[in-house]
């Protein structure tokens, strides 16, 4: 039976963040021929509407407000009600990003709903939706079916590729009036302490950094192969302990969970901790003087050597292919 499938989006400084088109590919397996809702949150967002209408989105709503103009998790959490009870969707997908994990668990309490979160894959089996998602640090994965209500889930980014873009599609765009009220906090301001470039958390290349770097001067060699290769660069915990980065880069069970084509591991000893983070990338080159480093387990190539001799190595040899 087709289902109606709300999709809510991320906007980063003006551009979308990826994973709102992966969930639109996401929500048009889930709706089997149903109608897939965009929804859109912030201030003067209206221009950024058929973007989702062009990845396959069949009608986008809008929700702007004063106080949605920042992220705050009352706000959205009362916009996104609105949308809901108006709309009286089967399914809801939004990012597992920083703001779906703390979104997305305030609204489906507050819709009384069950919530699959860090969803990998999905499949159709008849009238059910099977969602796979990750347990254990990754060591093992669950297969999930609601069995009653609201099909709402998170999705990883970098698991569900996106639709092709296609600018001949066009659709309706709804402007939502809601009451926002009672918030017990409100963004003024926000100030930036990390570095500009790609998202880590969306990223396709990643090269982190570990206890190995021996200080924050030596990233400067990681930020040169990652510019190169156009990706992000990341860190353990252990290094940003160690001061080395600030602790936005941290990948791990208390950081971001990411899932790049290529994971480049840069002087890490591969505790479970950090791997729990990034075991599922596609490709992972682990870098280590140490032959017995745990990272090496898990790696599907790996370089034995001085991180400082091989690093700058690396990063000439993709200048010569890549630049």
């Amino acid at each position: 039976m087709s289902k109606k499938v709300l999709v809510v989006s991320e906007i980063r400084d003006g551009e979308y963040r990826n994973i709102s088109f992966e969930a639109i590919a996401a929500a048009k397996q889930m709706a089997d021929g149903g109608e897939i809702v965009g929804v859109l949150l912030g201030k003067s967002v209206s221009e950024h509407a058929k973007e989702m209408v062009h990845f396959g989105a069949d009608r986008v709503i809008t929700v702007e407000h004063d106080h949605l103009s920042h992220y705050t998790p009352e706000g959205y959490t009362q916009a996104l009600h609105s949308v809901v009870e108006q709309e009286k969707p089967d399914g809801l997908l939004m990012g597992h990003t920083s703001i779906g994990r703390d979104l997305a668990p305030k609204l489906a309490s507050r819709l009384k709903s069950g919530l699959v979160s860090d969803v990998v894959s999905l499949e159709v089996a008849g009238e059910e939706v099977i969602f796979t998602r990750p347990i254990y640090s990754g060591k093992a994965f669950e297969k999930v079916v609601v069995s009653d209500g609201l099909l709402f889930a998170t999705l990883r980014p970098n698991n569900i590729a996106a639709l092709e873009k296609d600018e001949s599609l066009s659709s309706t765009v709804e402007s939502l009036d809601v009451e926002i009220k009672d918030l017990q906090t409100i963004i003024k301001e926000v100030v930036k302490n990390t570095a500009s470039g790609v998202d880590l958390s969306e990223a396709s290349v990643i090269v982190a950094g570990g206890r190995g770097m021996k200080g924050e001067e030596n990233f400067k060699i990681l930020d040169e192969l990652a510019e190169v290769l156009n990706g992000a660069v990341g860190a353990s915990r252990g290094a940003c302990d160690a001061e080395y980065c600030d602790y936005a880069l941290q990948i791990g069970q208390t950081g971001k969970v990411v899932t790049p084509d290529l994971y480049i591991a840069v002087g890490l000893s591969g505790a479970i901790q950090h791997v729990a983070g990034m075991s599922n990338s596609k490709v992972i080159v682990a870098i280590n003087k140490d032959p017995e480093a745990e990272i090496f387990q898990i790696a599907d190539y790996g370089i034995v050597g001085d991180l400082f001799d091989v690093i700058p190595k690396l990063t000439a040899e993709f200048k010569k292919v890549l630049v």
